[in-house]
């Protein structure tokens, strides 16, 4: 299982929100490839990093601050927010991004994702925003009437690489990992599931870690890491050895 260490851009400082509200973010830094280079140091092989600005605007926001951690850490990058058309995607590929995660744009123009996941096959994930069991788009701004689940299953043959499932009423907010939701999702869908919302812990990641043969490939940590709740490195070890 793999943890992701998780970079969120705001105005280019690394920030964490609460349930994805803009108006409650808490800025942990303003040099994000200092924080990138961090992650690395404590052994992350991985990163997710999110353009909240874009989410919003529906266009790349904190370029500068997203090629500056390309340009410093060493492993896989996957980016998400706001990339919603074909030159959006091919041009952070050619930058280096290793995975692309489109939400808005797989709920409202899934044709053009799956399109994108054929044509880089292993570089898309889908993110399935949740509130209250239904998808959320629009940097979590507008809530769809489409349930979770059927939204997984609309791209289980386009060749993606996996599903991001965020538990909204939790991201940001250290309540743990919502397990159960999470779980029931991979085991519904052929789809690799990454978890993500609410990881507080090392209790989160060992549960996750039991359910990998569900289908669980990894992890999206943040605030726990900010505030030294979670250990990175331990984190790591425990996701390795399962």
């Amino acid at each position: 299982m793999i943890v992701f260490p998780a970079i969120d851009l705001k105005g280019g400082q690394v920030v964490r929100l609460a349930e994805g509200d803009m108006a409650r973010a808490t800025v942990y830094g303003d040099d994000p490839a200092a924080q990138a280079l961090a992650f690395a140091e404590a052994g992350s092989q991985y990163l997710h990093v999110v353009d909240l600005d874009g989410s919003f605007a529906g266009r790349a926001e904190n370029r500068a601050a997203v090629e500056a951690i390309l340009e410093c850490f060493p492993g896989h990058v996957q980016l998400g927010g706001g990339i919603r058309t074909r030159e959006a995607v091919a041009g952070w590929f050619d930058l280096g991004v290793a995975r692309v995660v489109m939400g808005t744009a797989a709920l409202k123009h899934p044709e053009f994702v799956k399109d994108m996941a054929r044509e880089y096959p292993g570089g898309i994930v889908v993110a399935v925003d949740a509130r209250d069991g239904l998808v959320a788009t629009e940097g979590w701004a507008e809530v769809s009437d489409v349930p979770v689940a059927e939204m997984a299953r609309r791209f289980e043959d386009a060749g993606v690489a996996a599903l991001l499932f965020t538990d909204i009423g939790r991201d940001g907010l250290l309540k743990g990992c919502n397990i159960e939701a999470t779980v029931d999702l991979a085991r519904s869908t052929d789809l690799p599931v990454i978890a993500s919302g609410g990881v507080k812990g090392l209790d989160d990641i060992r549960m996750l870690t039991l359910h990998a043969p569900d289908g669980i490939e990894g992890a999206i940590v943040g605030r726990a890491l900010y505030d030294g709740r979670l250990d990175l490195a331990a984190a790591i070890a425990m996701a390795e050895r399962a």
